[in-house]
């Protein structure tokens, strides 16, 4: 089932144009096209229920998906016809008609992209707020469900609650603020509009019980980036890659030729939990009782009590801040480990030490175990009192 689409264009823009059939006249040609049906593109007949609309999304999405070969373009298209026909709407948009619904123009210089993406973040904020209310819904009855939500331009997420209470997130989040009292695992990544004004525009995801989980995020390359903020009030945070950003301003004060750079920390946060990341770059803040990460690139700070390294880096103005009782171990097999001059551990009563110092005195690397009561007392210890112990009790069967 297709209908015919009639477009008017140039006869100059004809040649190199590949079109089912042409009428040319002496100022312009018609191109004739057949155009599937939404119906068409989920392999569905005309009138098909609402029942059938949605089990042959489900099946399509399914075959698509990237791991299994899916093309994004396939997937893209499955998704608006399936919005389409769930409004009752037979065929896609043709060209005219998207540029009719068009929010904003598009051009290439930066203020018109900025602008752009200012408006597409907050509708996608509010469209998280939709989520949000949705999932509320789905708590309070203690229901199961699916929905999409998010934006056409840039694409949508896949939010399911299964009965066990765990939700389950399919696709990218890129703005606005989302809270669940459950576990959430997740198939994506996730960014922050850090340009934005308002700040109900921006990425934060917040997870009261249950713990936060990117799905295979490494093979997948899912990363947390751009401002994004995660925070487990009562469980761990388990991700990939994790990166924040740095945006270079003019001078607010609007002196010529002066710039200033504002910040836009990643910040992952469980105070009562675990971080586990692979690798933390550009700006990035990681608070939580045990902090497990492989490297700490440029500009990272670090709150927690227990600190783990399986890495060889750390350098640029990264920090790390030690609470009582706690601990620091560097899982490097040797003095490669490499460290900036500017690489610090502050104390929780202010105490301050360079992490050069830690190396030359052996502590960084062999597996070495440095506490936070030798940092205190270091000034206090004598040369046969190492302070340190060996071992990895943070991986011992108990």
């Amino acid at each position: 089932m297709r209908r015919l689409v009639w477009t008017v264009i140039p006869f100059w823009l004809d040649s190199g144009w590949s079109v089912t059939q042409k009428i040319h006249n002496q100022s312009n040609s018609l191109e004739i096209g057949l155009v599937d049906s939404n119906y068409d593109i989920l392999g569905l007949k005309q009138g098909a229920t609402q029942k059938e609309i949605r089990d042959a999304f489900r099946r399509l999405i399914l075959d698509h998906h990237s791991d299994r070969g899916g093309d994004e373009e396939t997937v893209k298209k499955i998704i608006q016809a399936y919005e389409d026909l769930k409004v009752g709407k037979a065929y896609p948009d043709t060209d005219d008609e998207k540029l009719k619904k068009a929010k904003v123009y598009s051009g290439d210089s930066e203020e018109e992209k900025r602008r752009r993406n200012l408006i597409l973040s907050g509708d996608v904020a509010r469209e998280m707020k939709s989520a949000q209310e949705w999932t509320e819904l789905l708590i309070h009855d203690d229901a199961a469900g699916s929905k999409l939500f998010g934006s056409k331009e840039l694409g949508e997420a896949e939010f399911e609650r299964k009965k066990t209470g765990e939700l389950m997130i399919k696709g990218k989040i890129w703005a606005g603020h989302f809270t669940y009292d459950g576990p959430i695992h997740m198939a994506g990544s996730i960014t922050s509009p850090y340009f934005a004004y308002a700040e109900e525009n921006k990425t934060i995801i917040s997870v009261k019980n249950g713990n936060f989980v990117l799905i295979d995020p490494l093979q997948n390359n899912f990363i947390i980036e751009h401002g994004a903020k995660i925070l487990a009030e009562n469980g761990d945070i388990l991700a990939g890659n994790v990166t924040g950003i740095k945006e270079i301003l003019q001078d607010p004060q609007g002196r010529v030729g002066i710039y200033v750079t504002k910040e836009h920390f990643t910040e992952l946060r469980a105070p009562k939990g675990k971080v586990v990341i692979a690798n933390a770059r550009e700006t990035v803040l990681l608070d939580a009782d045990t902090v497990v990460v492989n490297n700490l690139i440029n500009n990272i700070k670090v709150h927690a009590k227990h600190l783990i390294v399986f890495g060889t880096t750390m350098n640029y103005n990264c920090e790390i801040e030690l609470t009582p009782g706690g601990s620091m171990t560097f899982h490097d097999e040797g003095s490669g480990f490499a460290l900036s001059d500017d690489a610090t551990i502050k104390l929780e009563n202010g105490k301050i030490f360079k992490f050069r110092e830690l190396k030359t005195s052996n502590m960084v690397g062999f597996g070495k175990q440095i506490t936070y009561d030798y940092l205190d007392n270091l000034d206090k210890k004598t040369k046969r009192d190492t302070g340190f112990k060996i071992g990895f009790k943070f991986f011992r069967k108990k």
